[in-house]
């Protein structure tokens, strides 16, 4: 009689464990599915965002000194490799995006790389040659390549207030 309870028991123990695992598992991949963006200044989501090419469409109705805000998805080329204080997105057809972050509040990180989701203020600007060079050294270029900047560009630009950067 010993040996059934002892055996009972036993029973008990293993199979309460084996579905105790499970329930973990479960919960540990739903955190995972939450978290798949890192969030940098304003908090935000990605419901919504403008693709590449449509924010495209949108900046060649624009003017220099006119804003739009947007909400707009797209791919890191660079970032600023001292502090992170800057970035350029590939919007298709050989067409980038410069983007600040609003109030130099907030950085991303030096190594960042993959797609972004990003609010904020759609602008065309011109920039000068001295900012180019400067980014150029910012982005460790060589000093022949900093040199060889001698015309300034029009550009697009972005000032952002939230970015999320998939992980």
């Amino acid at each position: 009689m010993k040996k059934i309870i002892l055996l009972l028991a036993l029973n008990l123990v293993v199979f309460s464990c084996k579905n105790e695992t499970k329930t973990t598992e479960e919960k540990v991949e739903d955190v995972k599915q939450e978290t798949a963006y890192a969030s940098f200044g304003k908090e935000i989501n990605d419901t919504d965002a403008l693709s590449s090419e449509r924010m495209m469409e949108a900046y060649k109705t624009l003017k220099v000194g006119d804003t739009i805000t947007s909400k707009v998805k797209g791919k890191i080329i660079e970032v600023c490799s001292k502090k992170g204080c800057w970035m350029t997105l590939d919007m298709g057809n050989d067409e980038e995006v410069m983007v600040k972050f609003k109030d130099y509040g907030f950085f991303m990180p030096l190594n960042a790389e993959g797609e972004v989701v990003m609010t904020g203020k759609a602008f065309v600007s011109e920039t000068s040659v001295e900012e180019l060079r400067h980014y150029a050294e910012d982005a460790g270029k060589t000093a022949e390549e900093v040199a060889a900047i001698t015309d300034p560009k029009f550009e697009y630009g972005f000032e952002a207030d939230g970015v999320l950067l998939k992980q």
